[in-house]
């Protein structure tokens, strides 16, 4: 067996590993990405090694120094990764070893590729959870800021994708800005989930040295060390976390992305998406796609497979840790690619975009959106409301058989008339909604006041 061939466990077996094994089971390819985050975790556990005696004071500084020389050519991109190297954690330690020699030989000591590996990604996570949030804050400042310059702006609120209510443009964009608040939420439980040091857990069963896990916890930013070491170096529960989390932040841009497809269509017309967040067809000269929100809207499914494979990998393993745990991290740094891409282009496609406010409101006038304040209007005249809801459908079924308008079925109806019609007006309805939370100009201002805070209080605590 050539050097070059050499892997951290072959002293064990009489040849070297197949090529079929190493093409099968080589994660180089992507976690790279992790090497930072190695290089981080090992320069703790050096300096946790050199705290116990199990380094000398020499020997930690030329490993220290020969991590400082790797990192610096994986920044540059002169480091050069050799056929044995099975992960980006045998490379690192293999070039230190050959620049710190019998030094860097010691670097392993007390330690297992299960607890670096899971030192690492949970530090990968705690990092990205953060980056994630400042775009998902960023997004809740367009949707804000979008929402304040809306005014009195209204368009028809749909159930079942049939007008319903007018509400406020405000109103509805502000909707999303509290459903990305929840996300904000996940995103930091995730991040809590993965703030447990697993460095001193070993290969499951902690170590017989004199290791200081606490030490390297406490170096590393972490908020506590593992209690039980076959948990630790098994557990991807905070992958799962972090992939439900970002899974949600998907299925949220998604529900963007529809509305901006329906609402871009020649049909509805309530937005214009600005030029530099739409394309145009090769063939169809007049076409301008809306190609950000249904992007938004199909990259859902993806980030579903990404959560659904991890849950499956995970549900038949027993303690402690086993080779399917490699496909914790492909799935993972997928969706943060997919949902940091997509949270700056909505984003954007929403700072740009043009609300056509007089298509808007001629949709919720022209509507019988007016109707359940028709059947409010005889509440509040003493008639119980499933009476009033029977009185008003017989009213709108009398419009649409005999071609009139609402308003002048209304004025002639019994128990209705003049002072009922006159709630059908243009804009009239949305004054209406005066209860907490509702669409209303009222409560909507108290609903931004409230944003203003949360706002606020989310930049004050980013990582």
């Amino acid at each position: 067996m050539t050097e070059e061939s050499n892997t951290l466990w072959h002293g064990r077996f009489a040849s070297g590993p197949s090529e079929a094994l190493l093409k099968y089971t080589v994660s180089l390819s992507y976690d790279q990405r992790l090497a930072k985050y190695d290089i981080m975790g090992s320069r703790a556990h050096v300096r946790g090694l050199a705290r116990v005696d199990l380094l000398t004071e020499a020997d930690a500084e030329a490993v220290l120094i020969a991590l400082d020389e790797v990192e610096a050519e994986l920044t540059s991109g002169d480091f050069v990764f050799v056929p044995s190297d099975e992960d980006i954690h045998t490379a690192v330690e293999r070039r230190v070893t050959e620049i710190a020699g019998t030094a860097g030989a010691r670097l392993h000591t007390g330690r297992s590729r299960n607890d670096q590996v899971a030192t690492d990604l949970r530090l990968f996570v705690k990092d990205h959870m953060a980056m994630i949030t400042g775009l998902v804050v960023d997004l809740e400042q367009v949707l804000y800021d979008r929402s304040v310059e809306a005014g009195g702006a209204y368009l028809p609120g749909y159930t079942h994708l049939q007008r319903a209510q007018p509400v406020l443009l405000s109103h509805h964009l502000l909707a999303h800005f509290w459903t990305f608040r929840r996300d904000v939420t996940r995103l930091m439980a995730a991040r809590v989930a993965a703030d447990v040091s697993p460095l001193g857990a070993g290969a499951l069963a902690g170590s017989t040295l004199p290791l200081d896990p606490d030490g390297t916890a406490k170096d590393l930013g972490f908020a506590s060390r593992f209690q039980n070491s076959l948990d630790v170096v098994s557990d991807r529960d905070y992958v799962a976390d972090a992939l439900y989390a970002l899974t949600m932040i998907g299925i949220h841009l998604s529900r963007i992305g529809e509305e901006f497809v329906l609402w871009s269509s020649e049909e509805f017309g309530f937005v214009t998406v600005d030029d530099g967040y739409a394309t145009g067809s090769s063939m169809m000269p007049q076409k301008k796609n809306p190609d950000i929100a249904e992007l938004a809207r199909g990259k859902g499914g993806r980030l579903i497979g990404n959560l659904t494979g991890l849950l499956a990998t995970l549900k038949g393993l027993p303690l402690s840790y086993n080779r399917d745990l490699q496909e914790d991290k492909e799935g993972l740094f997928d969706a943060i690619d997919q949902i940091a891409a997509g949270l700056v282009a909505v984003t954007g496609m929403i700072a740009t975009a043009t609300f056509r406010t007089a298509a808007m409101a001629q949709a919720a006038d022209e509507s019988a959106a007016g109707a359940t304040d028709l059947a409010d209007f005889l509440v509040r005249a003493g008639m119980p409301f499933r009476d009033a809801h029977a009185v008003v459908a017989n009213v709108v079924r009398e419009s649409i058989d005999s071609g009139r308008t609402l308003a002048e079925v209304t004025t002639d109806a019994e128990h209705l008339g003049a002072d009922a019609a006159a709630l059908l007006a243009p804009g009239v309805g949305i004054t209406l909604r005066s209860s907490p939370g509702a669409s209303g100009p009222g409560p909507v201002a108290v609903q931004l006041e409230a944003a203003t805070a949360a706002l606020e209080e989310l930049k004050a605590n980013l990582y």
